[in-house]
């Protein structure tokens, strides 16, 4: 989120004694904030302490400013984490605009995706009628559904396609507790290649800008490589996950078919031996037999297999080239 076209400057956290002076209640009601509000942004160090005259805290347009700027920022997308960063920055004689640039590239979103909105009563046809109370808290306890407030059957949806990719697999018959662990282990997983790729850039790039002393220059530098090199992690993990899944894949289905031929005949007949998870008819079997002897039945049909695997995809690549 680009940071917009109005001022952006903080105000100094100290007024000069000619200033407004204002009761709590008094900031409350021209901020726009509440009591309770301005109190927490006290806690968190966001505003500056006011004044202490006898019994009394007294406030002036510094604070006023520095609450109308949070608000401003808060609209923007920022969190107040990082309004906190962006505050201290300048109070230390650090350029804003630069840091603003760089908390906006790395507190955006990091997907082109747009999130959506799902009622209860679509969520349960898009599982096949399946109402499942033990799955759907799962699913809010992972973000994948975030309860709307005031709406208790309806929730929005930070990555439709997550959401798509759960429903597919629920119709190929997987539980639907089954794909919440299966989520949370992967999350784990991916979590820990996106701090290993976080730690390689640091290491590398992002060195020379985390001193404790930011300029300007330095958080705009920083905000463009960002913005260049946001997309490298998602493009090797899905080179990688693509890379992966073909040899995976492609070792499974050779060893099932190995499994099916060297099957006994009667098995291969429909007899009652062990049940293999690949069943090829038997007179494919026996036409193999007699081609290349009894020993290297299974050696063939997986040759065979990786073949016909080979042949489809150079027929796609020539298809996508013409």
């Amino acid at each position: 989120m680009p940071p917009s076209s109005r001022s952006t400057s903080p105000v100094p956290a100290s007024a000069s004694p000619s200033e407004p002076e204002y009761r709590i209640e008094d900031l409350a009601h021209r901020s726009g904030a509440t009591v309770r509000t301005i109190r927490a942004y006290q806690d968190k160090g966001l505003l500056p302490k006011p004044e202490r005259r006898g019994r009394a805290n007294v406030y002036d347009d510094s604070h006023l400013a520095r609450l109308r700027q949070i608000a401003d920022l808060l609209e923007r997308g920022y969190t107040l984490a990082s309004i906190k960063e962006l505050l201290q920055a300048w109070d230390e004689g650090r350029g804003l605009g630069g840091v603003l640039g760089l908390v906006a590239e790395v507190d955006g979103p990091w997907t082109d995706e747009e999130s959506g909105r799902i009622s209860r009563a679509e969520l349960d046809e898009l599982f096949g009628g399946e109402y499942d109370e033990a799955a759907v808290s799962e699913a809010v306890a992972l973000g994948v559904l975030e309860p709307l407030p005031g709406r208790e059957d309806e929730f929005r949806v930070p990555s439709p396609q997550e959401l798509s990719v759960a429903a597919e697999l629920h119709k190929a018959g997987v539980p639907l507790l089954a794909i919440t662990e299966q989520l949370r282990e992967l999350r784990g997983q991916v979590e820990h290649i996106a701090a290993r790729f976080l730690d390689f850039t640091n290491e590398h790039v992002f060195v020379r800008y985390l001193g404790a002393h930011l300029s300007d220059v330095d958080a705009s530098e920083a905000a463009d490589l960002v913005r260049r090199l946001r997309p490298l992690a998602q493009q090797t993990v899905e080179a990688e996950l693509a890379r992966a899944m073909h040899k995976f894949a492609a070792r499974n289905l050779r060893d099932h078919l190995r499994s099916a031929a060297a099957a006994p005949a009667s098995a291969a007949r429909g007899g009652t031996g062990r049940i293999e998870p690949v069943r090829l008819p038997a007179e494919t079997v026996e036409a193999v037999r007699e081609l290349v002897g009894e020993a290297r039945v299974p050696d063939f049909i997986a040759a065979a297999a990786e073949r016909e695997v080979g042949a489809r995809a150079m027929d796609r690549m020539t298809a996508e080239r013409g």
